[in-house]
């Protein structure tokens, strides 16, 4: 049998403590969340290595149809980072995921597209109410609405706009509500007769059918998207943290003034990499890329308000306890 002197015994114990220290420590591979829309924006632009550092270049990454389905996985324990709109980040911290914003992503005003068969009926000093009710007379059932599933901001804002806004009514139209795929495909077929959903759902409609149009703004809406990261990971690895948001703050910051360098990376990522770089141009332009997690709190503490009148929380939530700023006021007062 061989005995080690107690010194290199000592050493490589030491040694092997320290490498399950360091291994304990590491970066871990990251499963992240996003969608293909341009509210995740800062990802394409990250991860098409537009940013000094790509923080994302060893994670994995799961892309998803809708917010809600990102909330099922968060909830579940598969992803880490979550890059998802303020809606289903609540419900996700409603039911107990230990999750909070550390970065903003994209902010702007929702639109409602109508096709053909129902943009004729919004003229000219006719209100979206009398537009619908006039549709419905005369084709013989109502407007078909298309929409992310409840629980989404879309969905919020097309529920605002038709309760609160138009005073149409949530029963004066039928709301088709599913995935991204679904609701550009069943824009681009006729199943359905309008709807609201962040871009590029519009801009494809738009580029493929001249009928279309945007009928409205809704006035509510804002609340946007943002970086969601676990904060488990915040606990553990506050450095990974960091860099995710110095990286989404250089993003950010690029797509917001200097859009044209960040299109071909967006447009790689959105609309299966087949749209138009015009279109992406015109969705870029129409957005405002902010990081500040501050402007997200905002907007989502009115759409909490609002979801909670539609019963979507059966649990009471303290907006302010999903958001931390402490990584963005970091980076910006670190000079980036």
């Amino acid at each position: 049998m061989r005995f080690l002197h107690p010194l290199r015994h000592l050493l490589i114990g030491t040694a092997a403590a320290l490498c399950a220290a360091l291994t304990s420590h590491a970066a871990p591979q990251l499963q992240v969340g996003y969608m293909p829309i341009m509210p995740d924006a800062q990802t394409f632009v990250i991860t098409e290595g537009l940013t000094r550092h790509n923080p994302l270049a060893q994670a994995r990454l799961v892309m998803f149809q809708n917010g809600p389905e990102i909330v099922q996985a968060l909830m579940s324990g598969q992803l880490d980072v979550a890059y998802v709109g303020s809606g289903p980040a609540m419900v996700a911290r409603a039911n107990g995921a230990e999750v909070r914003f550390v970065a903003g992503n994209e902010y702007g005003p929702a639109h409602v597209l109508a096709l053909g068969n129902l943009a004729r009926y919004f003229t000219k000093g006719v209100t979206p109410a009398e537009a619908i009710a006039r549709f419905t007379k005369e084709q013989g059932r109502k407007p078909r609405l298309t929409t992310f599933p409840i629980g989404s901001v879309p969905a919020a804002s097309l529920q605002y706009w038709l309760r609160d806004q138009t005073k149409a009514g949530l029963d004066s139209v039928q709301i088709i509500y599913q995935g991204e795929n679904q609701v550009v495909q069943s824009l681009l077929t006729g199943a359905v007769d309008g709807t609201l959903s962040p871009d590029p759902a519009a801009d494809i409609v738009l580029a493929r059918k001249p009928d279309a149009k945007i009928v409205d703004q809704v006035k509510y809406g804002a609340a946007g998207a943002g970086l969601l990261v676990r904060e488990k990971l915040i606990k553990e690895h506050p450095d990974t943290v960091r860099e995710l948001v110095q990286a989404h703050y250089e993003a950010s910051q690029l797509l917001q003034n200097e859009p044209q360098k960040a299109a071909l990376a967006v447009q790689k990522h959105i609309g299966g990499g087949r749209l138009p770089i015009e279109v992406i141009h015109a969705a870029l332009k129409r957005a405002t890329f902010d990081a500040d997690p501050r402007f997200l709190l905002h907007d989502t503490a009115d759409l909490y308000q609002f979801q909670s009148s539609m019963g979507v929380f059966k649990k009471p939530l303290k907006v302010d306890e999903l958001f931390d700023a402490s990584f963005y006021d970091a980076v910006k007062g670190g000079g980036q």
